[in-house]
């Protein structure tokens, strides 16, 4: 039986680096990045498989790396994830989280390859939610530029999948954190707050914790991918998300126990109040229908990455 092969966009990426790991002995994996000055995630992967440079604003560029490898599988995680950069640069935003998608979709039609496309989303596509838990038929109203685009994405590989009969999954992540995330506010603030207890700094938390999101730790979110890319069925939508209630005032007395850092509760700045999703949690259960399920509490996702810091002395 032939390994499949999977071309991986965004593999330096937090999301992208552990899944090229938890690929890598099975499949024939195709890694796509940026730039390869900065593949620090990778880099003890780059001299054992395929790496490539690729621009996906580029659409030739795209089509003559499909056309070379044409891989069984595409899973496309590149772009950028800062939903405060796409008020900064809004159109780059849509260059890199909506055109590369379609760009991608209709290099696979051009070329008439036979692969599955696997879109990687975000919880924020839903704005602020109507009720909860959210699944994947909830409605959607995005409060950010880069959520649209995101959301804009899954439309377009649904309306491939619909009018081209093209193998289109696409899978949304809720706040996910863990080693080789990075430690800016402005990109994750999970592992952000993280990195601030491990440093000793104040972990800074705002409305008084009295806010809930649905964490799910790395480990999880890329094995409930490859359960996707196995299982899961053509043209659908998938959660992954621990679908467990994290408290952000308890999330802050875990980092408070195991770093002794002080943890101080502040008022939320007014961009945070004007885009914020607010409450979240999604229900999971299609996914776990596919025969996945979470293994990690949040407290030891949290023990690991505070073990990551400490071993990269960063």
């Amino acid at each position: 039986m032939d390994i499949v092969k999977v071309l991986l966009t965004g593999a330096n990426g937090f999301i992208g680096s552990h899944l090229a790991d938890y690929l890598y002995n099975n499949y024939d994996i195709f890694l796509a990045v940026r730039e390869f000055s900065n593949i620090s995630n990778i880099n003890h992967l780059k001299d054992k498989v395929n790496l490539s440079k690729l621009d996906i604003t580029n659409f030739k560029e795209i089509q003559n790396l499909l056309n070379e490898i044409k891989p069984d599988v595409v899973i496309h995680l590149a772009g950028e994830t800062s939903h405060s950069k796409s008020f900064e640069d809004p159109i780059h935003d849509v260059e890199v989280n909506s055109k590369s998608t379609l760009y991608f979709l209709e290099s696979i039609r051009k070329l008439q390859l036979k692969c599955t496309f696997i879109l990687g989303s975000t919880f924020i596509v839903i704005g602020k939610p109507i009720s909860l838990p959210v699944n994947e038929k909830s409605v959607c109203i995005p409060t950010t530029i880069y959520a649209t685009n995101r959301l804009s994405s899954e439309h377009f590989c649904k309306i491939y999948h619909q009018v081209y009969d093209m193998d289109c999954r696409i899978f949304r992540i809720t706040n996910s954190f863990g080693p080789r995330e990075k430690t800016i506010s402005s990109k994750n603030a999970v592992n952000f707050l993280i990195y601030q207890a491990y440093s000793g700094k104040e972990i800074t938390v705002f409305n008084d914790g009295e806010f809930f999101r649905d964490l799910i730790y790395v480990k999880d979110v890329v094995s409930g991918i490859e359960t996707i890319m196995k299982n899961g069925k053509n043209g659908e939508l998938y959660w992954i998300s621990s679908h467990q209630k994290t408290w952000f005032k308890e999330f802050g007395k875990i980092l408070h126990e195991l770093t002794s850092s002080p943890l101080n509760f502040i008022p939320p700045p007014e961009y945070t109040k004007k885009v914020d999703v607010g409450n979240f949690l999604a229900d999971n259960s299609k996914l776990k229908s596919l025969g996945w399920e979470p293994k990690y509490s949040l407290r030891d996702g949290i023990i690991e990455t505070l073990d990551y810091f400490k071993n990269k002395k960063l």
